[in-house]
């Protein structure tokens, strides 16, 4: 089963922003803390964009995807967040495009099931804003990234867990994960992000 196969590999330094600056009195114990991001609720989502012929734009996402992340309130620069995505699990709501896009000219789903993202660091921009680093593996070929995150909110929810919530969007080049070259208007595909962390209270 996928989730078998993840140990947590997209991408906590991305919640670790949540623990610095001006959000570290959001968070209730001086002890590393383990976050699942929540996708049993449907409160995470990972989505991305790309030019079609410069007119408009394909929009799709990955339905099947894991992770977790850690954070230690006193030292938020060793916080790290671990992402691994279901690549079959593409879906632009359109069949014959999602067959071409799971295809050896795109993300090549058969030899390669899985991409993942790991967090290297991050920097504190202001109390909402922090840039995410981190090594983004598609098709085998992994590349430092650089993500801009926002922090949206935390605390306690009504079932006896805490939440904290981040959205996050990066540019990649396509060309450098291997994959097949669309024309000038879509060398670039942007990834977006939006993720609850949930963990028991206490």
């Amino acid at each position: 089963m996928f989730k078998s196969k993840i140990k947590s590999t997209l991408v906590a330094s991305l919640l670790a922003f949540g623990v610095s600056g001006g959000l570290v009195g959001n968070f209730n114990s001086a002890q590393a803390e383990t976050y699942q991001l929540d996708t049993q609720g449907a409160h995470a989502s990972i989505q991305f964009k790309i030019s079609h012929l410069g007119y408009s734009w394909i929009l799709a996402r990955f339905n099947k995807f894991e992770g977790q992340f850690e954070f230690d309130e006193s030292k938020p620069e060793a916080s790290s967040i671990s992402i691994t995505v279901d690549t079959a699990s593409l879906d632009s709501n359109h069949a014959e495009r999602d067959k071409h896009l799971r295809s050896a000219d795109f993300l090549d789903v058969s030899k390669f099931p899985t991409a993942t993202f790991l967090s290297t660091g991050l920097k504190s921009v202001n109390e909402k804003k922090a840039v995410l680093s981190g090594d983004l593996t598609i098709k085998g070929i992994t590349k430092p990234i650089t993500m801009d995150v926002n922090w949206i909110g935390g605390g306690d929810d009504p079932w006896g867990y805490v939440r904290q919530g981040f959205e996050g969007s990066v540019v990649i080049p396509v060309g450098e994960y291997g994959m097949m070259d669309m024309g000038p208007s879509a060398q670039e595909v942007e990834i977006l992000v939006f993720f609850e962390g949930v963990r028991p209270k206490g």
